[in-house]
C-alpha cells in the first residue's frame, strides 16, 4: 500500500470552434486554477493546425515542437528554429509567448508550470522516457532556474492505462529495475514488488504483464519532492477511448494527438 495515495481524476472537456472546425481538448484543474493556458487535444488536432490553435490560446506567440525520439533530452524554446526540429522529448520555456507542443499516441504528455516565475515545460514521456529519468532531468533544469518545489505544478494528461500496456516479463523487470529508486519512501504493493505479475489466466497464458506508466511517473515526481497536492493525473485512457484518441498500441497508427502549454504573463 502506498503511504501517499495515488489518484486519477476527471479533466474538464472543452470544444472550441475555429474557422468552422471544432477542436476538442481536456484540461487540468490545477493548471486552470493558476491560469496556465494549456490543452490536451483529442484526435481532432493535427500538426497542420498548430499555429491556428496556438494563436487561440496565446496570441502573437511562437509555436515550438521537436522530433521526439523517446530520449531524456530537453531543450529551451529559444533553441528551436522555425522550420527545423531538434531531437528532443522535453521543451521548456525561457521567454514569454512561447507555445510548447508535444504529440502522443499512448505515451504520457506531462506539463510542468512554476506558479511564481510562470516558466512552463512539456514532456513526451513513455516507457523509455521513464527508464531514462527525463522527469528528473527536467526538475534539475527548474532547480537551475530558481524554482521552488512548492511552486512546481505538474499535470499528466490522457495516456494508455495499465490494463492495455502489456509486455513480457523480461521487459517488465528491466522497466522496474531502471525506473524505481531504492531510496523511494513509498511502499510498493506485493504485486508490484513481484513486477506486477497479473493473476489473469488469459495474461498468464500469453505471459504478458501490465506496466502502469502514470503511476510510475507519479512515483518519480514524489521522489523529486514534488507534493502530491501539486500533481494532477488524468483518468482518460488513449487505448480505450478509440473515438477520442489515437493509440499506437491499439492499431499501430502513425496519427498523433497534440498537447500544448503556453508561457504567458
Amino acid at each position: 500500500m502506498e503511504t501517499i495515495p495515488y489518484k486519477e481524476i476527471d479533466f474538464s472537456k472543452t470544444e472550441v470552434l475555429i474557422q468552422n472546425k471544432i477542436f476538442e481538448y481536456y484540461s487540468s484543474p490545477i493548471l486552470n486554477q493558476y491560469s496556465f493556458p494549456h490543452a490536451y487535444f483529442t484526435k481532432s488536432s493535427s500538426e497542420k493546425y498548430l499555429k491556428l490553435l496556438g494563436d487561440h490560446f496565446n496570441k502573437n506567440s511562437l509555436n515550438y515542437s521537436s522530433n521526439q525520439i523517446h530520449s531524456d533530452v530537453i531543450v529551451f524554446g529559444s533553441h528551436l528554429k522555425k522550420g527545423f526540429k531538434l531531437d528532443a522529448d522535453g521543451l521548456i520555456s525561457d521567454k514569454y509567448n512561447q507555445n510548447l507542443w508535444v504529440y502522443t499516441a499512448d505515451c504520457l504528455p506531462i506539463f510542468f508550470a512554476d506558479k511564481r516565475t510562470r516558466n512552463v515545460a512539456a514532456l513526451h514521456c513513455g516507457r523509455k522516457g521513464l527508464e531514462k529519468r527525463i522527469i528528473k532531468n527536467l526538475v534539475k533544469i527548474f532547480d537551475n532556474l530558481g524554482t521552488s518545489r512548492d511552486d512546481l505544478l505538474v499535470s499528466i494528461g490522457p495516456a494508455i492505462s495499465k490494463e492495455h500496456y502489456l509486455v513480457d516479463k523480461k521487459t517488465l523487470k528491466e522497466f522496474y529495475r531502471k525506473t524505481e529508486n531504492k531510496k523511494l519512501t513509498i511502499y510498493l504493493s506485493k504485486m508490484e514488488k513481484n513486477f506486477n505479475l497479473s493473476n489473469s489466466n488469459n495474461l498468464k497464458e500469453q505471459k504478458l504483464n501490465q506496466i502502469d506508466l502514470k503511476r510510475c511517473a507519479y512515483r518519480q515526481l514524489l521522489n523529486e519532492d514534488i507534493s502530491n497536492t501539486n500533481i494532477d493525473i488524468s483518468n482518460l485512457c488513449s487505448y480505450k477511448l478509440k473515438n477520442e484518441f489515437n493509440s499506437w498500441r491499439r492499431n499501430k497508427t502513425i496519427s498523433r494527438q497534440w498537447n500544448i502549454i503556453c508561457s504567458k504573463r
